[in-house]
């Protein structure tokens, strides 16, 4: 009987532990909000631009991670690409492409983002600062972002079609 009861307690006990830290868990993600960090860039061009100043001050911006080498990233932003004038017009929202390429292949930025056409920002992220503090692990990553610089969405991988899903979540997000 003793055994039993020890059994019932050490399991009341760890059931206990177990909602405690979910629970905790659960709160503390859900009241705080991720800023996008400082962080030293580069465009295409060799000038320096500090993370922050990429924000859009009239809406919400889309930042993209991104590499040469990746390419479901080369689809996600070509299909980008071809929507993200209507995207502008509806929601004047941002987006903004940055490359985690390294020093070996730094050099194709440019000729692959000139040939494809895209038409928004270009940034390197070259050392893999940014991306370390945003814990950007898989590319193609998405963050979308509101005026504050405050993490509201993000997206890790790409399948066609992820890009209506996001808009959607733009078109959402900008009525706010």
């Amino acid at each position: 009987m003793i055994k039993i009861l020890k059994h019932k307690q050490n399991t009341a006990i760890k059931y206990f532990l177990i909602t405690f830290f979910v629970s905790q868990s659960i709160i503390c993600f859900g009241q705080s909000s991720r800023k996008l960090p400082e962080s030293e860039l580069k465009d295409i061009y060799g000038k320096s631009i500090n993370s922050r100043s990429i924000l859009n001050d009239s809406g919400l911006t889309v930042i993209d991670f991104w590499a040469t080498w990746c390419k479901p990233c080369i689809q996600e932003l070509d299909n980008i690409s071809e929507v993200y004038p209507n995207w502008i017009k509806e929601t004047k929202v941002k987006f903004v492409a940055i490359s985690i390429d390294d020093a070996r292949n730094i050099t194709k930025v440019a000729p692959i983002a000139n040939s494809r056409g895209w038409k928004y920002q270009i940034l390197i992220d070259s050392n893999g600062d940014l991306k370390r503090l945003l814990n950007v692990n898989n590319i193609p990553h998405t963050f979308l972002l509101n005026k504050s610089g405050e993490i509201i969405w993000q997206h890790n991988s790409y399948v066609p079609g992820d890009e209506d899903e996001l808009f959607e979540i733009i078109k959402k997000e900008s009525l706010k």
